[in-house]
């Protein structure tokens, strides 16, 4: 169910306290950075919430963007956890917040409950990808019943995702009328002006390849993310290891930083990493689409995905996916259109897939055509984004908030 309310007017945003509020800096950088920007472009008084680390320096850059850092801990921490939900409350309080809009799980549950202790008018949150899918015990109990608590202290709340919303109500987590979807799916959809392979010369590309010790004839395999093994790293490590063999001109390029704090199965090692011949661990990076410019296809074999930007951003570049079956990357790759899907948890799938889109130039190139022409029409960030400021200037409207705010 996409939102009900009507389109509204965007000078509606203008003056109106909006707090974004994250667990860290980093996925606001890469996920939120340019709908953030937009929104203060509109007017909208805007603070980022979210904890020290990596891409603060980006989010202070950004102009009419303000920032403030509360230490939201991803993992549980009691005494650290009251704390920022003590900072959030008095932070709502003192800046009479009108809009708090939370991503991530920790930093939804806090934000939830403090919005809600404060008496913020619109409370939401953005649901993307459950952490307690395949998590058992008490921890999996708690972290699910966190999401029942957002679903009801807040306002509205939405879903990256039309399969990741579908499994969410089969859940009884939320009930139908309390979840929605904006547009297509996606977190701020894709800025195709920088996912855009002709930004990349050869030359460019050429030079990539040499720095990484690739060939420039050679099939590259590119994995960017979080690497940690609930994002699939490990069966694609094995997967790859069994095409060597066959494909032995083959490269494969993992781009994103190792997670230490996953909440479910943990970072691999370095030996994981280096164990295969032509592997290359490239860390972090503000640039990922130098290295969608010199893939032949993206491998996404996630255990959960709200919706999996990645994919749409690799889509952009006229790169095809191979992923797992799973809610939400169902929504981001067409089956034997966009990319290939697999059973997740499952390498052997998983090799089989990548081996058709190794053996085939006109199978990857085709596919990724048709993602490329599917993001444009479907994710492009600009539509995705207006949809979102739609959505706030809507809500504040429906509450008659809009002419008072405006004062």
């Amino acid at each position: 169910m996409q939102s009900p309310f009507p389109p509204a007017n965007l000078s509606a945003l203008s003056g109106i306290r909006i707090a974004r509020i994250s667990t860290v800096p980093f996925f606001v950088v890469t996920q939120l950075k340019h709908q953030i920007a937009m929104l203060g472009q509109s007017g909208a008084l805007v603070t980022v919430v979210t904890s020290a680390g990596a891409g603060m320096e980006v989010l202070r850059d950004m102009g009419g963007v303000r920032c403030e850092i509360i230490d939201i801990r991803r993992a549980i921490s009691p005494g650290r956890d009251v704390l920022a939900l003590m900072r959030l409350f008095l932070f709502f309080r003192k800046n009479r917040t009108q809009i708090a809009h939370s991503t991530t799980p920790k930093a939804g549950l806090l934000t939830a409950i403090a919005a809600f202790l404060a008496g913020v008018p619109v409370r939401l949150h953005t649901f993307t990808g459950q952490p307690w899918v395949g998590m058992g015990g008490v921890k999996g109990r708690l972290a699910r019943l966190s999401d029942m608590l957002v679903g009801r202290l807040n306002t509205r709340c939405y879903a990256d995702s039309a399969s990741q919303r579908q499994f969410l109500i089969d859940q009884q987590i939320l009930g139908a009328g309390r979840l929605a979807v904006i547009g297509a799916g996606s977190l701020a959809g894709v800025d195709m002006q920088r996912f855009d392979r002709a930004r990349f010369s050869p030359a460019d590309r050429a030079s990539l390849k040499r720095s990484l010790g690739i060939p420039e004839i050679a099939c590259v395999l590119l994995f960017v993310g979080r690497i940690t093994q609930e994002k699939g790293v490990r069966e694609l490590l094995r997967a790859f290891g069994a095409l060597k063999p066959v494909f032995p001109e083959a490269h494969l390029v993992l781009v994103g930083p190792a997670d230490e704090e996953s909440g479910v199965d943990g970072s691999l090692s370095h030996e994981d990493l280096t164990r295969l011949d032509d592997v290359h661990g490239v860390g972090y990076t503000d640039c990922p689409e130098s290295y969608m410019a010199i893939a032949d296809v993206l491998c996404l074999p996630s255990y959960r995905e709200g919706f999996g930007t990645v994919v749409i951003e690799a889509a952009a570049m006229g790169v095809p996916t191979v992923g797992s079956a799973i809610y939400g990357l169902t929504d981001a790759v067409v089956h034997e259109e966009t990319g290939l899907l697999v059973p997740p948890k499952n390498y052997g799938a998983l090799a089989t897939a990548l081996h058709r889109m190794l053996e085939s130039k006109s199978l990857r190139t085709g596919m990724g055509e048709a993602a490329r022409r599917r993001a444009q029409a479907l994710f492009d960030a600009e539509t995705v984004n207006l949809q979102l400021a739609q959505e706030y200037g809507a809500l504040l409207r429906s509450k008659n908030m809009v002419d008072t705010c405006l004062s």
